[in-house]
């Protein structure tokens, strides 16, 4: 592990020295700050040449900064001669526009792609994309992780009994994560019928499998302003199921997303650390579950060459 260096950016330092901590590798020193003006400014302290080089920095809000700010620090490595330069992205902004929906609209993930691989990167770890198609933008490698393995791990932590356990999908475009969800936990499957009104408005209409009496479990990969989540949450409980949870991978929480996660009375909200929080979710029982050790093992296979299939297991 000697040829590897750890490179951070500004967007998650606990998440960066987490993954640190679990590989034992030490950050690399990096100075990673801004002009007066606020361009940002990066200059790598360390020698990384001929070196396999990973860059932790999630494109989490300020999502423009952050985003830019890991294209620079990518063009200074690839200047600096590192050997292989991997962007290790927990969260992907501008995911959610993958296609042409209707006229005169950006296709935005394929545009972070382009500009990935004209910065330089050799590698993409993510993790819980918001379309998997986005994969196919890249003309390289591209490490697609879950946090399934997490997820599950703490359902079994809490002893919820999964003979009673349902898994819901919170509209039908989540319908294959909450199948293979529901499988490894031998649970049952259900669906929450939604139709969006607007780009933070959702209504839910029913839902489609047996619920009442259940403990139901709804998986989706990121909460913004809550709209889906919320309106999916209020379906379960007026079809009679006995408890609710989310667990969704990236807690994006932005706009009116407290207020409505409030307002429908989710017994807990289940999130990772792949965006850092700031202060506590008030009115919400809110758990986050560290994804540290799955992206530090990504990390060590890649550089080993080593097969990351057993980390889906």
């Amino acid at each position: 592990m000697d040829k590897m260096r750890l490179v951070a950016g500004n967007a998650h330092p606990e998440l960066a020295r987490a993954i640190s901590h679990h590989l034992g590798q030490p950050l690399t020193e990096t100075e990673v700050s801004h002009f007066p003006d606020g361009e940002s400014k990066v200059r790598i302290l360390e020698d990384v040449r001929g070196k396999d080089c990973f860059v932790i920095q999630p494109t989490c809000p300020p999502v423009n900064e952050h985003l830019l700010e890991l294209l620079i620090i990518i063009d200074a490595l690839r200047r600096a001669s590192a050997k292989r330069i991997t962007a290790v992205m927990p969260y992907f902004g501008y995911a959610r526009q993958d296609r042409k929906h209707e006229g005169r609209v950006p296709i935005t993930a394929k545009l972070v792609a382009n500009l990935l691989s004209t910065a330089g990167i050799d590698r993409l770890l993510a993790m819980d994309l918001h379309a998997s198609q986005i994969q196919g933008f890249f003309d390289i490698p591209v490490d697609h992780l879950l946090a399934t393995p997490v997820m599950i791990r703490y359902i079994h932590d809490i002893g919820l009994p999964l003979d009673n356990l349902v898994v819901m999908a919170p509209d039908p475009g989540r319908l294959k994560t909450a199948n293979a969800f529901a499988k490894r936990l031998n649970a049952s499957l259900a669906l929450v019928d939604k139709r969006r009104t607007g780009d933070a408005e959702v209504e839910c209409g029913y839902v489609i499998g047996e619920v009442k009496g259940k403990d139901a479990v709804i998986v989706d990969d990121m909460i913004t302003t809550a709209g889906t989540i919320s309106q999916a949450i209020k379906v379960c409980r007026n079809a009679g199921v006995r408890s609710v949870r989310a667990m969704v991978t990236h807690g994006v929480f932005c706009g009116p997303a407290c207020e409505r996660l409030r307002a429908a009375g989710a017994d807990e909200v289940v999130v990772t650390d792949t965006i850092p929080r700031h202060g506590e979710v008030a009115g919400i029982k809110l758990k986050v579950l560290s994804v540290a050790g799955l992206l530090g093992e990504a990390i060590r296979r890649i550089r080993k060459d080593e097969s990351l299939s057993r980390l889906f297991v």
